[in-house]
């Protein structure tokens, strides 16, 4: 009995110094930076222009921004704010963003801090400030908030679901979304107690009936990342109009093969003027 009881006490202590550990270095296990960022033209971005912002917390980052053209009737088309996941860099989105900006819309491939040679470290509450600081950016090139599109990529959804909660825009696209990264976590890392250690939390599920633009979910019915039941979850709690597309054949990276851009650019043709 003395023998199992040290057994279990030893489980104990290497349990507990496995929560604190994962406690402490969480927000690497959240965020995959790429802290190098080649030019617009190194990237293959025709039309892009590095520009640069100051956030309300103090930092400059930069970002990449193409202006949108005139439609059928004069008007210039959408602007598209793309919080890109959490992994790489800007400069790694323009293979599948070419189809949008080449149908003429406008894109602001918005840069974190961490990210892409930015300063300052990747934070909920820092995505936040650099999402609203790429948004005021466009204000002051004389757009409207009615003027953007926010298309979220996996983390970035909850960044422009926050954005769309706090701002009434256009529409909203969110490529594999989640209801919380709390969920998510909590789905890779079932043997921790996720909900109570996790510092960022994206609680998309808690805002998102109370946007009040058409959205579009679009999720990889093999998604290994972030489980599909987690977007069709979020997709539900959603208010109308929405539609959603879960592609049987598409996981977490490659939904961009099975039709994702096709299935975006039909949702921003049938956005009213």
């Amino acid at each position: 009995m003395e023998a199992v009881l040290k057994i279990l006490g030893l489980l104990v202590v290497v349990y507990a110094a496995l929560v604190a550990g994962c406690t402490v270095i969480q927000r690497s296990l959240m965020y995959f930076p790429d802290p190098s960022l080649p030019s617009p033209a190194a990237a293959g971005a025709p039309g892009f222009q590095a520009v640069t912002y100051q956030t309300a917390d103090g930092l400059e980052l930069v970002s990449w921004y193409r202006p949108a053209k005139k439609g059928p009737t004069g008007r210039d088309l959408a602007t598209i704010v793309y919080f890109q996941g959490n992994g790489g860099n800007i400069a790694g989105r323009i293979f599948k963003t070419r189809p949008l900006f080449e149908a003429g819309y406008g894109l602001m491939l918005v840069g974190y801090r961490g990210y892409g040679g930015n300063p300052g470290k990747p934070s909920e509450e820092g995505l936040y400030y650099d999402a609203r600081a790429a948004m005021a950016y466009l204000q002051d090139q004389g757009l409207a908030m009615d003027d953007l599109v926010l298309l979220g990529e996996s983390l970035g959804s909850g960044v422009a679901v926050r954005m769309a909660w706090e701002t009434r825009v256009r529409a909203v696209m969110l490529e594999a979304p989640y209801t919380s990264t709390v969920d998510v976590g909590q789905s890779a890392y079932f043997f921790l107690p996720v909900g109570l250690l996790m510092y960022d939390r994206f609680p998309s599920i808690d805002l998102i009936a109370d946007i009040q633009a058409p959205l579009l979910v679009v999720h990889g019915e093999q998604d290994g990342v972030i489980p599909t039941r987690l977007g069709r979850r979020l997709f539900q709690a959603a208010s109308q109009p929405k539609e959603a597309h879960f592609l049987p054949g598409a996981g977490h990276n490659d939904m961009f093969e099975h039709g994702l851009t096709d299935i975006e650019l039909e949702f921003l043709a049938q956005l009213p003027d």
